[in-house]
């Protein structure tokens, strides 16, 4: 399964700002791959500069079993603790 984690930032933070926060998710995201039945973890950066868009995506290629261990897991806790006052709209997506 995929577990799509789709994020806007709020108007105010720059382009340099969102470059910076890329690369710290990336390293905040590392550590997902240890996770059993997790095998792959992509932070994906939108690359059309628009109001319509959304900035960045989460992908995380995981065994559906393994979403609970996740949603639990230190870097899962430090996205939301670390990004979720900077962010105007976040959407999940799941799929198979």
């Amino acid at each position: 399964m995929k577990h799509c984690i789709i994020a806007k930032f709020k108007p105010e933070i720059t382009p340099d700002e969102k470059a910076g926060i890329a690369e710290d998710v990336e390293a905040v995201f590392a550590p997902v791959k240890r996770i059993q039945g997790v095998h792959d973890v992509k932070v994906l950066r939108n690359c059309v500069p628009r109001p319509n868009r959304y900035d960045l995506m989460i992908e995380i290629t995981m065994e559906r079993e393994a979403l609970d261990v996740y949603d639990g897991c230190e870097a899962h806790r430090e996205w939301k603790q670390k990004y979720g006052s900077l962010l105007e709209q976040k959407a999940i997506f799941d799929y198979e």
